[in-house]
């Protein structure tokens, strides 16, 4: 038997306390979920990239996060 949901959620807030790798972040409902890592090389890049440094560490975020 195929069952087919379909949702439309509106989130107004959404805190995530902490995220590592292979963490699931699930929105909604699924009858199952099957795990899917893709990794591309768009760029056509065939050495390593530099090491990064401290120095170019940026000093504040990007995006000003809310006091918490």
């Amino acid at each position: 038997m195929n069952l087919t949901v379909n949702q439309s959620i509106y989130i107004h807030l959404l805190k995530v306390g902490n995220v590592s790798n292979s963490s699931v972040l699930q929105i909604g409902s699924t009858g199952q979920l099957q795990a899917l890592s893709q990794l591309y090389n768009t760029g056509g890049f065939q050495e390593l990239a530099e090491e990064a440094s401290p120095d170019n560490a940026i000093e504040s975020p990007l995006v000003p996060l809310a006091p918490t």
